[in-house]
């Protein structure tokens, strides 16, 4: 294999991760906003944890537990 085949697979490679890969973490008003969109009230005691971002809210009238990973998919918590 040349280097100029490696350099480009390297390249390619790169360029994957990057565009799978979170350009940056949520900011909390657009963790704020993205709740919201999703049906949740009265966000609050926003703490980051080794799972993500905890939150507390509303949803449907009921408190809710939330875990928000790093590529920003929603979990409640039971």
């Amino acid at each position: 294999m040349s280097a100029r085949a490696v350099f480009q697979a390297v390249l390619c490679s790169l360029v994957m991760v990057s565009a799978l890969s979170p350009a940056h973490a949520l900011t909390e008003q657009e963790l704020i906003a993205k709740l919201e969109a999703a049906g949740y009230s009265q966000i609050r005691d926003i703490k980051s944890t080794a799972e993500g971002t905890s939150v507390k809210a509303t949803k449907n009238g009921k408190e809710v537990s939330i875990v928000v990973d790093r590529s920003g998919k929603i979990q409640e918590r039971r």
